[in-house]
């Protein structure tokens, strides 16, 4: 298989729920960030990724911000801890520029 480096990197999530399956866990994977990051095409590709998901519980939410993305990456690790939660753990990436950074450090 032929992947851009973008690819690969929206791809890794669904390898990574894969290799947590062949181990015996439940995972889910959410990824959020700016759109208009230098990584050119990555919420495009984050998309065309879920499309291949074959049912694996992968999350894209582009946020307005890179301070909201993170948060709501930072969010989407407390499900686990919920009594109801179906999810043994949920694997959380952000991506974004790098003054978003600085903006984004506290969440």
């Amino acid at each position: 298989m032929f992947l851009s480096g973008v690819q690969a990197l929206a791809r890794l999530p669904l390898e990574q729920m894969r290799v947590d399956r062949l181990h015996g866990l439940e995972t889910a994977a959410f990824v959020s960030g700016y759109p208009g990051s230098p990584l050119a095409g990555f919420d495009k590709e984050a998309d065309a990724a879920r499309k291949h998901a074959c049912g694996l519980p992968y999350v894209h939410t582009p946020g307005l911000n890179e301070e909201l993305a993170a948060t709501a990456v930072m969010g989407s690790q407390l499900a686990a801890e919920r009594s109801d939660s179906r999810w043994s753990g949920v694997t959380g990436y952000w991506y974004g520029k790098t003054p978003g950074v600085d903006r984004a450090s506290d969440a």
